[in-house]
């Protein structure tokens, strides 16, 4: 059967920590039915005096998905272990705004992990040579140059969020 996506996502509460759990058992339940997503960025991470990459989620506690949202699909996702609930309105499932998803594919490009992006600081201010925050510089609201991390702030079901991306500090030549 071949999958019917339409711009319309959907943002499922889960158990934090769970989410990749749940996205496993949608795609069993679901197959091809339905697209998932589990928007994730790559952080560098301090811990006993090292640095090492990690990858958490954009929005804890959220699974993202696209397509019908019909009667059926929503009783279906009613069964699925692990999910809390399905943002709705009094009545209706509640699909992401257009423009709110815009951006999370813009930075998640094709694949749901959010790469670091390069950044000069050039006059007082941020510069992104690439990455995924290219062409975003409005967004970012703070950096921090000892970790590597900038700052973004987002919307996500209405609602405004300061996330944290990882970055790569050039040296201007």
């Amino acid at each position: 059967m071949s999958a019917d996506y339409n711009d319309n996502w959907y943002a499922l509460f889960v158990l934090t920590g769970d989410e990749d759990n749940v996205k496993k058992r949608l795609e069993y339940r679901f197959e091809e039915e339905i697209r998932i997503a589990v928007p994730k960025r790559k952080l560098r991470e301090r811990r006993f005096g090292r640095w090492s990459n990690v990858i958490r989620p954009l929005f804890p506690g959220y699974v993202l998905i696209n397509g019908d949202m019909n009667t059926d699909n929503y009783y279906r996702l009613k069964r699925i272990p692990g999910l809390l609930k399905l943002m709705k309105t009094d009545i209706m499932p509640h699909p992401i705004n257009y423009w709110e998803m815009e951006i999370i594919n813009k930075l998640i490009c094709n694949d749901e992990t959010i790469g670091y992006s390069n950044v000069l600081k050039k006059d007082g201010r941020v510069v992104v040579v690439d990455g995924p925050l290219e062409s975003m510089e409005g967004r970012i609201v703070g950096v921090n140059y000892r970790k590597g991390r900038a700052k973004v702030n987002l919307k996500f079901m209405g609602e405004p969020r300061v996330v944290e991306l990882g970055i790569n500090m050039l040296q201007p030549s």
